[in-house]
């Protein structure tokens, strides 16, 4: 399936973000930070197409309904955590540190407590 054909019929970054921050705590913060590495890499206009390609399919496997393991059981993201650490292995040599920063950025900021 090529990166249009993925865009058009699966993802969508409506749909990411909404998974993301719905979920966030309930996936754990190191599924959400590969999650958000993969998006930012997959936004530069730097990566390659192929790439792009292989961040997309695992980011659609993250926020479809449906996979291997539920997500709402305990343990239920560990799957998502198995595409998405393929995908960064995969594309590693495209993930830059500012991708990673913007990621725990975000994470920072979503899991941040708010006592402090």
């Amino acid at each position: 399936m090529s990166l249009k054909e993925l865009q058009d019929t699966v993802y969508s970054d409506e749909s990411f973000w909404q998974k993301a921050k719905t979920y966030a705590s309930t996936a754990g913060k190191e599924v959400i930070e590969m999650a958000l590495t993969l998006y930012y890499a997959m936004k530069d206009s730097d990566t390659p197409a192929w790439a792009k390609t292989v961040i997309l399919g695992a980011l659609a496997y993250f926020i479809l309904p449906v996979d291997a393991v539920p997500d709402l059981i305990p343990g239920g993201y560990i799957d998502d955590l198995g595409a998405l650490a393929a995908a960064a292995w995969t594309v590693a040599q495209h993930i830059k540190d500012s991708h990673t920063e913007m990621a725990k950025n975000s994470l920072a900021r979503w899991f941040s407590d708010p006592s402090q």
